[in-house]
């Protein structure tokens, strides 16, 4: 029996006129529908007057769902995946029964739809060439720092999801860690009714919804490093790594550390090239 087939089908993110031909067919043909919240999801169906079964698939179940989907799959079903708003599998569990459909040979076809992620940075103007995808930071504060500390040096606008109890903490994050001067775009209930993008320093967006309560979902654009602001930041690098590797080189000395072991230690604990790392060495002697 040949396998069926899993259809990632894009949903609008607020204004259902943005619901494509193409997706309301899909769900048509569908044996079943998977969705994040079938409540949701079941009030869209009965918009487009869709009539098909329906079971969920999310966080908590998405193993054993994940299974039984790929083994209906597998009997020659059409399974549909949808979130609640926008591209499944982008942010959501619906990655994990994508892979798990590649690991069975079951084919998977995209229906694309509305995006957040790149509404908001169309919106945004600030770099949308390029830019990188961070979704929800974690709530955990040790992983929300390691997190923000590894883009200090990106080139690329950032892109975050963000609730709107959370919002303030986390702009007090962003400023923290990329400073007051950056400039963001903030853009909440895209495509609904009281949609707006605005765009600021996070400086001041910190002080904005100090005052102001946010109200909807954002989505955050956060400016990422000029080319002169990620040069100045290498040299500051670079010379903090030299006086380290002064420091390093002083104490092994003392211990009468061969050059090699010196070497070693350098590079290690700097991250200096080699011939950067012998040069200094050399010439302390």
């Amino acid at each position: 029996m040949q396998n069926g087939r899993l259809y990632l089908v894009g949903t609008p993110i607020g204004n259902l006129g943005d619901m494509t031909p193409r997706a309301i067919e899909t769900l048509k043909i569908a044996d079943v529908i998977a969705a994040e919240d079938t409540r949701n999801t079941l009030k869209l169906l009965n918009h487009f007057d869709i009539k098909k079964p329906l079971v969920s698939y999310h966080e908590h179940n998405r193993r054993t769902r994940g299974e039984e989907l790929v083994q209906l799959m597998e009997e020659g079903k059409i399974c549909a995946l949808v979130t609640d708003a926008g591209m499944p599998a982008i942010s959501d569990p619906g990655e994990d029964l994508v892979s798990l459909c590649h690991e069975r040979g079951v084919e998977v076809a995209v229906v694309p739809g509305p995006s957040a992620v790149v509404s908001a940075v169309a919106a945004a103007g600030l770099g949308g060439g390029r830019f990188t995808f961070e979704g929800f930071l974690s709530v955990s504060n040790r992983r929300r720092r390691e997190h923000l500390l590894s883009l200090k040096r990106e080139t690329r606008a950032m892109v975050f999801y963000e609730a709107p109890h959370k919002l303030p903490d986390t702009l007090r994050d962003l400023a923290d860690t990329f400073g007051e001067e950056r400039r963001v775009s903030l853009s909440r209930e895209l495509t609904k009714k009281y949609e707006e993008t605005v765009r600021m320093t996070l400086g001041e967006a910190v002080r904005k919804y100090e005052e102001l309560k946010p109200l909807g979902e954002f989505v955050l654009v956060v400016e990422g490093l000029t080319e002169a602001e990620s040069e100045d930041y290498k040299k500051e690098e670079e010379a903090d790594a030299k006086e380290r590797a002064k420091a390093i080189i002083f104490r092994l000395r003392a211990e009468n550390a061969t050059n090699r072991d010196i070497l070693k230690a350098v590079m290690k604990e700097t991250g200096l090239k080699r011939n950067e790392a012998y040069e200094m060495i050399i010439g302390d002697e």
